[in-house]
């Protein structure tokens, strides 16, 4: 039999170009959504990958053909310490897109905020929140600064990472007093998301360094009499227009690149990590200590990456209105030991 050749499209949407390194490999969230609530809440959260495992539960989507069936699910575990809200941030609307207006920062922030930020003697908090309540009538928008905490987990890291979280709901006047009480406490991700609830994730895909267009691309392997390559394209593109074109497949870097993944959902909360920490532990994570996510499928990004957590900017359109019913959660080592 002779070669026969294989025929496929190219591989991976044009609209991520330039696919270039990300920045940090923190998540950045360009966009918060609208909540329609009387009373504010926080919209995001900060997590932890842990790794993946499997999970038994009953199908509640009326319209699948399983519902009511008990089947396996693919299942990521976050692990969720309590965030610290270090801050409050207020911005106004100008012509020119947000503007930072002022800032209010608890008084005594823990000596670890020093790994992160260079921080002085003392805040003068009462000061700084009346200013604050002074610009509330031109403030458009109410966030809270927040650092993790990586010492509650198994990661050997000491450093925090900090990120805002806009509040939603209510009036402007109402997200201040509520980010006011929360200054300087801890939240905890019940207090934010709910068993059954879709969510959106960010994170930064792992990074796979600079590879050629077939596994980058997806492109066909030439056949193996082809001349000078063959793990390249057969065209550059045609002689006009008279130069390469941004959509030709070429070389380059793959992956360590922002991706948001939309409407994810949460099969479960929980409190105790030793109900879902699988035998031996997480490969190159370990054990969960604390509070943890269940996210039904895959997330972007490796272990121990941060995951940013927030409310769903496009939320399906039937949600089950009871939260998902996991029957079993796999505990068994993902080494096969």
């Amino acid at each position: 039999m002779g070669h026969r050749k294989t025929h496929a499209p190219k591989h991976g949407s044009l609209a991520y170009l330039p696919r270039h390194r990300a920045k940090k490999p923190t998540a950045r969230i360009r966009y918060w959504p609208g909540i329609k609530s009387d009373s504010p809440k926080l919209l995001g959260f900060s997590a932890y990958k842990a790794g993946m495992t499997y999970v038994f539960a009953i199908e509640d989507r009326k319209r699948s053909p399983n519902f009511g069936k008990e089947i396996m699910r693919a299942a990521t575990i976050l692990e969720t310490p309590p965030i610290l809200v270090c801050g409050i941030r207020t911005y106004t609307k100008t012509p020119y897109g947000l503007k930072n207006l002022t800032e209010a920062w608890m008084k005594d922030p823990p000596a670890i905020l020093d790994r992160l930020l260079v921080l002085p003697e003392s805040f003068n908090t009462e000061a700084m929140l009346e200013k604050v309540q002074e610009t509330l009538p031109v403030t458009a928008i109410v966030r809270v600064i927040v650092a993790t905490q990586p010492s509650q987990t198994s990661l050997s890291k000491k450093k925090p990472e900090s990120c805002e979280i806009q509040i939603g709901g209510g009036t402007i006047q109402q997200q201040f007093e509520y980010a006011q009480q929360l200054l300087g406490k801890t939240v905890a991700p019940e207090e934010v998301f709910k068993d059954g609830q879709y969510i959106d994730i960010a994170g930064i895909t792992v990074g796979k360094g600079f590879q050629g267009p077939v596994k980058r691309w997806g492109v066909t392997c030439l056949q193996h009499k082809g001349r000078k390559t063959k793990r390249g394209i057969a065209t550059l593109g045609p002689w006009n227009p008279h130069h390469l074109m941004y959509s030709i497949p070429r070389a380059g870097q793959m992956g360590y690149h922002q991706r948001i993944e939309f409407n994810k959902r949460i099969l479960k909360i929980g409190k105790d990590g030793k109900e879902v920490t699988v035998k031996g532990g997480y490969i190159r994570y370990g054990e969960i200590k604390g509070p943890y996510i269940l996210i039904e499928g895959s997330i972007p990004g490796t272990e121990k990456r941060q995951i940013r957590l927030r409310v769903p900017a496009r939320p399906p359109t039937e949600v089950p209105e009871v939260p998902p019913q996991v029957t079993y959660i796999s505990l068994e080592s993902p080494q096969g030991k």
